[in-house]
Parts: C-alpha cells; sequence; structure tokens
C-alpha cells in the first residue's frame, strides 16, 4: 500500500448511520443522504432480509463499513478468519475503506462486546502499528482507525491519548475516523483541551468525522448515542472542519432511536453549522456503485 494512500480517498459528503428501524423511510423515499455507514458485524455473516436491503441500498448509495470487534489492541492474535470475512464484505459493497477503534474488545478470543481503553505507552504503540499494518495488508484497503471515548486512565501512560493517535496514524500509515463526540466526552471526563487534542492530530490523516449525542450524569458524561448533538460538539465539529479542510461527516444515533425525519434534521444541522461558518466543503467524488443485480422480488 503506497505510502499516504488515506490522502486521495473520496470525499462523500454527509451521511447517516444505517439503522433498521428506519429501512422502510430508506427504501420507500430514498432520502436525500449522501451515502451510509453500516456496523459492519452485524452484517459479515448474514444473509436473507438484512443482506437484502442492505443490497438495495447499496444500488443508490455508497456504504462504508465501520467495525467494533477487530480488537486491535487485543493481546490476542489477529483473528484471521474474521479479517477474511469482513474483506469479503467490503469487496461486495465496494467500500473504500474499513474503519474501526483504538481499543480492544476480546480476550481470549472471547468478545467482551465494549470498546475498552488502552495505556497510551511505547510499547503498545509499537504493538499497534505492527498490527495495524497487518489488518491493511489482509484488508487490501486503508484502515481507519477511531478514537475511543474513555472513563479511566492507565497510570503509566506516557503520552496523552492524541499524541498516541498522531503517532499510530503516521508510523502505521492509517487514516482516522475522529469521533468528535468521543473528543468531547473524554475531555469531559479527564479534564483535558479537547481544542488541543484536533489541532494534535496531522490534517492528511482525519478521513471523515462522526458525530453524536450523549448522557450527561453527575460525575461523567457517557457515550450513549441517544440523544441530538449538543452545542459544545458543534463548535468542536466546526472547528475541526476548519482545521481538516473539510471532511466527510457520519451522524450516530444508536439508541432511543426516533422516527427518521429527526434523525435526517440532525444531519442536516451539519451543513448548516459549516455555512453559517463559512466553511466550504469539497466537491463530492463518489465511489464507484456495485454493478445493479437482477430484478426480483424484496423482501420488505
Amino acid at each position: 500500500m503506497p505510502r499516504n494512500s488515506v490522502v486521495n480517498l473520496p470525499f462523500l459528503g454527509f451521511g447517516l448511520g444505517l439503522r433498521s428501524r428506519h429501512y422502510v423511510d430508506i427504501l420507500d423515499k430514498w432520502p436525500d443522504v449522501d451515502f451510509f455507514e453500516i456496523v459492519s458485524d452485524n452484517f459479515m455473516d448474514t444473509e436473507g432480509r438484512p443482506m437484502d436491503v442492505l443490497e438495495r441500498v447499496a444500488e443508490h448509495y455508497p456504504i462504508i463499513l465501520h467495525g467494533v470487534s477487530m480488537s486491535i489492541g487485543s493481546v490476542d492474535p489477529l483473528d484471521a478468519a474474521y479479517l477474511k470475512r469482513l474483506k469479503r464484505l467490503a469487496d461486495r459493497l465496494n467500500s473504500p475503506w474499513v474503519s474501526d477503534h483504538v481499543c480492544w474488545s476480546s480476550e481470549g478470543n472471547v468478545q467482551l462486546h465494549d470498546l475498552l481503553p488502552l495505556p497510551y505507552d511505547e510499547p503498545t504503540l509499537r504493538y499497534l502499528i505492527k498490527r495495524a499494518r497487518s489488518v491493511q495488508k489482509a484488508l487490501d484497503r486503508p484502515l481507519i482507525l477511531e478514537n475511543p471515548s474513555t472513563y479511566l486512565q492507565f497510570t503509566f501512560s506516557t503520552m496523552p491519548e492524541w499524541e498516541f493517535i498522531a503517532r499510530l496514524l503516521e508510523e502505521a500509515d492509517c487514516g482516522m475516523l475522529l469521533d468528535v463526540n468521543n473528543v468531547y466526552v473524554s475531555s469531559e471526563n479527564h479534564g483535558f483541551d479537547p481544542f488541543a487534542y484536533i489541532d494534535a492530530i496531522p490534517r492528511d490523516r482525519v478521513v471523515y468525522f462522526h458525530l453524536a449525542g450523549h448522557t450527561r450524569f453527575e460525575t461523567h458524561i457517557l457515550d450513549t448515542h441517544s440523544d441530538h448533538v449538543v452545542d459544545g460538539v458543534w463548535k468542536l465539529y466546526t472547528h475541526a472542519q476548519r482545521r481538516f479542510g473539510g471532511r466527510s461527516t457520519i451522524l450516530e444515533w444508536d439508541e432511543d432511536i426516533p422516527d427518521f425525519k429527526i434523525v435526517h434534521a440532525e444531519l442536516n444541522k451539519a451543513k448548516t453549522a459549516l455555512r453559517r461558518a463559512g466553511i466550504a466543503m469539497p466537491g463530492k467524488s463518489l465511489i464507484t456503485k456495485p454493478a445493479a443485480k437482477p430484478a426480483r422480488a424484496h423482501a420488505r
């Protein structure tokens, strides 16, 4: 894979996480959304109606893959069978990249169903660089890594998260999925400057953004994806878009999911925020869609 391969990835525009609650709205209306992001783990081992719907959506919109089970920071060996299935899905949907998280989520080959934090030190960094390079080779496409939301820190970390991630991106030649809400959540939980975090990330490494809502408790903020994006996150997002020169955006809403029109309106707030800030987006360069298949009856 050539150096700086993430620089030439396409700008896709403004998209949504594809959720089953909204299937009918999407299939009936083909709404004004530029692209969709799927949780790849939900489609890797399924056919039937979920894949039928996904393939119909893929005939109209670019689809990108976002995973939660790669566990790139685990001490377990990389799961070759998992990566093979993931590549097969990415090939099937013509996804330009695959994303996952800077975290660990398995132990003894058992999935823990959580995105757990890592220590930020030299041995962990070297370990992740090696594994990220191996993943990109196995997938034959760029690996895009997302900053996690965190609720604890390791006392033996030797560098801040933003330095760790910046070095990982450069030395493993990966792209970044910059989750603006996660930066905000972690900054509130740990007391750092979220704008300094954004400014520490290399400009040519950010491929796209995540936006989401969260839940505030007395002692901490929890990344729940269950509400509207708050003002502080919108301000941070505008700052990030200005710094990185215009990147694609996905809005996530995964708990207490409302009607499609509410989620769609929340996505459109991103466009409004950028217009008000005078930030121009690059022209869309959409990836080639899969060839249409012969017409057939579809489950609804």
